[in-house]
């Protein structure tokens, strides 16, 4: 008879598996097909969200968003094609004389790059879309200051904020490390998040630009719930059944071009 700790590893392998074929789990269903308490799978989902296997969410689980490892520079060299299709879908959605903000993101500079050739007010905390818009003289660039984290490639903290409050976007191009219809859209750094949520809550509009690997995921800190998007900018081959999800909640779904 198998004992109580092999017991667990087994169950804690079974999450696992269910998640990678199905994308989330639910602590009632769990429980009811490995004949435990509920109370038994949720503290099971504590211990792999601790181990950094899964992220929690009510009712159950979501595999952990993929990590935004590296600087936002190598970042950028991470399937440029997709970001690259991505941003040509986002940029049908601006305005001339509209003011945008862009958070920052390796998506979010391939977006800033394929801005139309309009007058337009660009607001970001990152310093490399300040840079890539510099030769732009139709575009106003505004730069967000602060303390520079340069695993985000942006200015965090509260002076970066403070500057963000002067700021009513009619756009906001939201970076995210996951995007969940129930999850919402989370990030990895409470910092980052901080900032990403005051963004979003100052702008008539938001958007989010995400490759697939995104999509049905989350990460620890919660920005905004999926209500709150405006836009969601997906892949040709997005799964129609997570874009379902946000539809029913009001967001504009665009998706991109195949190759």
């Amino acid at each position: 008879m198998p004992t109580p700790n092999l017991l667990l590893k087994e169950r804690h392998a079974l999450i696992q598996q269910r998640l990678l074929a199905e994308g989330r789990v639910l602590a009632l269903d769990l429980a009811t097909q490995l004949n435990v308490s509920e109370d038994t799978i949720r503290r099971d989902l504590r211990d792999l969200a601790a181990a950094g296997l899964c992220t929690r969410v009510y009712g159950g689980a979501l595999p952990l968003a993929p990590a935004a490892g590296g600087t936002l520079s190598e970042r950028r060299a991470e399937a440029p094609d997709r970001k690259w299709r991505l941003a040509q879908a986002a940029v049908t959605l601006v305005r001339a004389n509209s003011v945008l903000f862009f958070d920052a993101g390796s998506t979010n500079m391939a977006i800033a790059e394929a801005l139309p050739d309009l007058p337009l007010t660009v607001a970001t905390n990152a310093p490399g879309i300040a840079v890539a818009l510099l030769d732009r003289p139709n575009i106003e660039v505004i730069l967000i200051g602060g303390r520079l984290d340069r695993s985000a490639g942006a200015s965090l903290g509260v002076k970066a904020l403070r500057d963000a409050e002067q700021i009513r976007a009619d756009l906001c191009f939201l970076g995210a490390c996951g995007v969940d219809a129930d999850a919402g859209i989370t990030a990895f750094s409470y910092e980052d998040a901080e900032f990403k949520r005051a963004v979003a809550g100052m702008s008539k509009a938001v958007l989010v630009a995400a490759t697939s690997a995104k999509l049905g995921t989350a990460a620890p800190f919660t920005v905004l719930p999926a209500s709150h998007l405006g836009h969601l900018v997906v892949e040709h081959d997005a799964d129609p059944a997570r874009l379902g999800a946000f539809a029913q909640l009001g967001v504009h779904i665009l998706r991109a071009d195949a190759a």
